[in-house]
This record gives C-alpha cells, sequence and structure tokens, in this order.
C-alpha cells in the first residue's frame, strides 16, 4: 500500500503542477527539442500510473475471478486510451488520428503481442491450449467491427476519402454499441465459461469469500490510478503534436505512440500469464483490448468528431488494408487451431515487423 500512496501522490502532484504552472512551462519549452523533458516527465508519470491501473485490475481480477478480472483490466486501459486519443483530437491533431491509433492497437495487439506471448509460450510449454469457444466469439465480434469502421468507409459514395456522412456516423455508432453491448453480455452471462480456460476450469466454479468493502476499496483506488493518467492526457497531446511536426515524423507514428503508451502495461500482464502457461487469460486479454478498442473509441471518435465539427478520416491506406485483413485472417487460423506452437508466434512478429516497416519506408 505504501507504493500504491506514492504512486497516487506523483501523478495527481502531476495534475496539480499542470493545472497551476502548465502554460508556463509550455511556453518555457517552447516548440523545439525544450519539449523533450516535459514530454518524457509527463510520459514518465502516465507510464506509472498506467502500471498502477494494471496492478489495481489484477487485485479486482483475483476478487472477482474470470472473466470479471480482466474484462476490468481491459475496461480501464481503454479507457485511457480514449481519453488519449480525445485529447489530442481536441488540441486540433490531424483527422486520421483516430484511425492511426485503433490501427496501432490492432497491429500491436493482435500481432506483437500475440505473437511474442505464442512465441514465448510455445517455446517453454511447446503446446498450449485456451477455450476454442471464448477465442471464437471474441474474432467474431472483432472481424465486423474492424472491417465496418476502418474498410468500409473507404467504398461508401456518401462522402469522399475515407470518411462518413452524419448518418453513417450515428448509424455506424450505434450498431458498433450495439454488438459490443450484446458480447459483453455474452462474456459476463449466460456463456460466462466460454472465457475460462482449461487450466482454472475446475476453480472457475468456487468463489473465494470477497467482502463488499474490499471489492470497493480496490475499485476506489483503481479509479484514482486511471483518473491522473486521463488528466494529463491533454498536456501530453500538447506536446506529442508539437514534436511529430517539428521532427517531420509520419503523422501515423503519433497513433502509435499512443497505442505503445496504453498498451504496454496490458502487454506485460499478457506475457506474465502465458509464462505462468494461462494462455487463456492472455488470450481474453489481447482479444479483449481489440475487440473494446474498436466497440469502445470509434463511438467516442465519431462523437467528439461531430460535437467539434471535425472531418474525421476513418478508412485505411490500401497497404494497411491488406495487413489488416492479414491480421484477422491469420488471427482466425491461430485461434481455429485449438492449440498453439512456436509457429503462431513466428508468423504474427512477421507480420507485426512488416507493419512497422511501412510507418517509415511506405
Amino acid at each position: 500500500m505504501a507504493s500504491t500512496a506514492i504512486r497516487l501522490a506523483v501523478g495527481w502532484g502531476a495534475v496539480l503542477l499542470f493545472a497551476l504552472a502548465g502554460p508556463t512551462l509550455f511556453a518555457a519549452a517552447g516548440d523545439g527539442w525544450g519539449n523533450l523533458p516535459v514530454f518524457l516527465g509527463l510520459l514518465g508519470v502516465i507510464m506509472w500510473s498506467a502500471f498502477g491501473v494494471v496492478g489495481e485490475a489484477d487485485h479486482l481480477a483475483e476478487m472477482l475471478g474470470e472473466p470479471l478480472g480482466t474484462l476490468v483490466l481491459t475496461l480501464s486501459i481503454v479507457l485511457i486510451e480514449v481519453a488519449l486519443i480525445g485529447a489530442v483530437m481536441l488540441s486540433g491533431a490531424e483527422p486520421t488520428l483516430g484511425r492511426d491509433t485503433m490501427f496501432a492497437v490492432l497491429m500491436i495487439v493482435l500481432n506483437g503481442v500475440v505473437g511474442l506471448a505464442l512465441l514465448l509460450g510455445g517455446w517453454r510449454y511447446h503446446v498450449q491450449s485456451y477455450n476454442f469457444q471464448g477465442a471464437t466469439s471474441f474474432l467474431a465480434v472483432i472481424l465486423p467491427l474492424t472491417v465496418v469502421t476502418l474498410i468500409l468507409p473507404n467504398f461508401t459514395r456518401s462522402t469522399p476519402g475515407g470518411t462518413l456522412s452524419l448518418g453513417q456516423e450515428i448509424a455506424f455508432t450505434i450498431f458498433t454499441l450495439a454488438l459490443y453491448g450484446t458480447f459483453l453480455a455474452l462474456q459476463t452471462g449466460r456463456h460466462r465459461d466460454f472465457f475460462i480456460g482449461p487450466e482454472d476450469g475446475a476453480a472457475a466454479h468456487h468463489d473465494t469469500p470477497v467482502t463488499r468493502r474490499a471489492i470497493a476499496t480496490r475499485t476506489g483506488l483503481l479509479l484514482a490510478s486511471v483518473l491522473p493518467v486521463v488528466l494529463l492526457a491533454k498536456q501530453l497531446a500538447k506536446v506529442l503534436d508539437k514534436g511529430i511536426h517539428a521532427l517531420g515524423a509520419p503523422p501515423a507514428l503519433g497513433g502509435v505512440t499512443i497505442a505503445v503508451i496504453v498498451f504496454t502495461p496490458e502487454a506485460i500482464a499478457a506475457l506474465r500469464a502465458v509464462n505462468l502457461n494461462k494462455l487463456q487469460r492472455t488470450v481474453n486479454l489481447c482479444l479483449g483490448a481489440a475487440a473494446s478498442t474498436i466497440g469502445l473509441t470509434v463511438p467516442v471518435v465519431l462523437a467528439l468528431a461531430a460535437a467539434t465539427s471535425q472531418n474525421i478520416v476513418l478508412g485505411l491506406d490500401p497497404a494497411e488494408m491488406v495487413l489488416l485483413v492479414l491480421t484477422l485472417v491469420l488471427n482466425l487460423l491461430t485461434f481455429t487451431s485449438r492449440r498453439t506452437t512456436v509457429l503462431h508466434g513466428a508468423m504474427h512478429l512477421m507480420v507485426f515487423a512488416v507493419y512497422l516497416t511501412l510507418i517509415f519506408n511506405p
């Protein structure tokens, strides 16, 4: 608890600092390399707070059991992602930022983290198993959500250039929330067993006595850990936007940076789980993050675009569409084989390496 108190003090101290002296700090930093110390300081505080979110969510996971435990962690992380994207959008960022961030999350989670997890797990345990019904349920949601939101806008005729008309934005938001809400009801309700791994299936039906007070305390600590990240997101957005323009870096790098900041703690949690031969928890974290990213981020991005009259581009470029389709097909092949090996991990990592190459050399 002492480390938790220190972390919260640092996080909320940074929030207070930027609330009182933020304009002075940014004015002193200027528009060039002077922003680097500010960026690194903010990045350090946000990452430390994000790891705190993972820690508190892990405690809640132990109290609530699976799949509610990983769901709490995933939703906490996606809340941070939505806050960062919203902050950057409100600061007048590129119209492709939301798209780039969602695509980066999908590539990092479905190829980078999944590939590394399967490679490490396969190397240590040779073959690992998971709940087939749960994995296919995730993929059944991810597939239509990603295609409709990131590919279909390139082929609609109401508006050009991968954008949507107001009517399409409203309809797609409703459809996305309805499908994701249905999936959450399935995951936490009648088909909860789909998301419990073979290794802990026997223990899944024996609830450990936990007091409501303990759950309320951990929930409060979780919220207290999330809020500094959300409040500091706008400050980081200002520095990030200046840095990308000053360096002449690809606009997509902003989305990648947000995705890395947000999902590094969850990626570590997923790798830790696979190292303990709990592949199902890794599947729940990775595929759940992909589904939650599209299911929750798209409605927020579209709502912010409508509220601020911004022109948001959702449709991916041709090369990115190829990578997305390849990623979806590869995940279908991986998570319908019922058992995974080192080869599955190597395939995902190859696609992730191609994605990184195309960011800097399109």
